[in-house]
């Protein structure tokens, strides 16, 4: 779930500060009626150094919103339920954001979790033969800690070519080098997963980018941050190369893909199902 912006033409904005229009709206559809669903929702973001929450509404067709909380990242989790015996159901979020350019830069650590968590591999992160040899030639690199993710961020880009269809959300970030195709989630694991290699805490991000002359996307944006002492959270965004700006919205963190999902929950039955998503994103 992304966008790569490479490829068509991201340019700078010389402001450092925009208002953003968000619209994102996730459907799934059954073929038959189903007696049971329940969703994880992480579509509302949260005013932090870099930005400002001035609106937000989450609406549901097809079911209700059964309560909301805080998970161990800080993030705010809906859980939706299907209405029984329903067929589809309907998430969107909407909502302005007032963001602020920083250098990528998002600041403290906010929580209880402590910042050696972020060193922890999970099963989309973890560091095989393939990101090892990618970090072998940052080893020895005397380069200050900033100028060396940069350094990592571009090998990942060329080594990982953005390729919609190749890889899904159950690909590692070691078989996305391995076959050297992917989307920017890929780009994010595959860069969390040798950032802590490196001894960095790094965690994974999933928000919204505003692309030049493309309002309409069919996914929403995913990248990584690495903790750099003296700065901060500072954010990488691998497929597109660059450090997230005012054009960025952050939603949820999280040690990979599965912590910071938009969208993602169980259902009973054998029904087959298919989702739609279409995210709007305007200054």
């Amino acid at each position: 779930m992304c966008w790569e912006g490479r490829l068509k033409g991201i340019t700078a904005f010389t402001g450092s500060r925009m208002r953003l229009s968000i619209s994102h709206l996730t459907k799934y559809e059954y073929d038959k009626p189903v007696h049971y669903a329940l969703q994880q929702v992480r579509l509302t973001p949260k005013s932090d150094a870099s930005q400002n929450v001035l609106t937000w509404d989450l609406s549901i067709e097809g079911g209700r919103k059964e309560l909301e909380f805080l998970d161990q990242h800080q993030n705010l989790v809906t859980l939706i339920s299907l209405h029984e015996e329903q067929s589809g159901i309907s998430i969107h979020g909407t909502g302005e954001v007032e963001t602020t350019a920083q250098g990528g830069i998002t600041g403290h650590q906010y929580g209880d979790t402590p910042l050696w968590y972020f060193k922890r591999s999970t099963a989309l992160t973890k560091p095989g033969e393939q990101i090892r040899n990618l970090v072998k030639v940052l080893v020895d690199d005397t380069g200050d800690d900033l100028t060396r993710l940069h350094a990592l961020s571009a090998l990942v880009a060329q080594a990982v070519s953005y390729q919609k269809g190749r890889t899904n959300v159950q690909t590692t970030g070691e078989d996305a080098l391995r076959t050297g195709h992917g989307v920017c989630q890929d780009h994010s694991h595959v860069f969390l997963g040798a950032a802590r290699l490196l001894g960095f805490p790094a965690r994974y991000v999933s928000g919204y980018l505003m692309m030049d002359k493309k309002m309409q996307q069919d996914a929403s944006h995913a990248w990584a941050e690495a903790w750099i002492e003296g700065r901060g959270w500072t954010g990488f965004d691998v497929s597109n190369g660059v450090s997230p700006d005012e054009r960025y919205v952050r939603v949820a963190t999280g040690l990979d893909y599965r912590d910071a999902a938009p969208v993602s929950g169980i259902r009973i039955g054998d029904a087959a199902e298919s989702m739609t998503v279409t995210v709007h994103v305007k200054g």
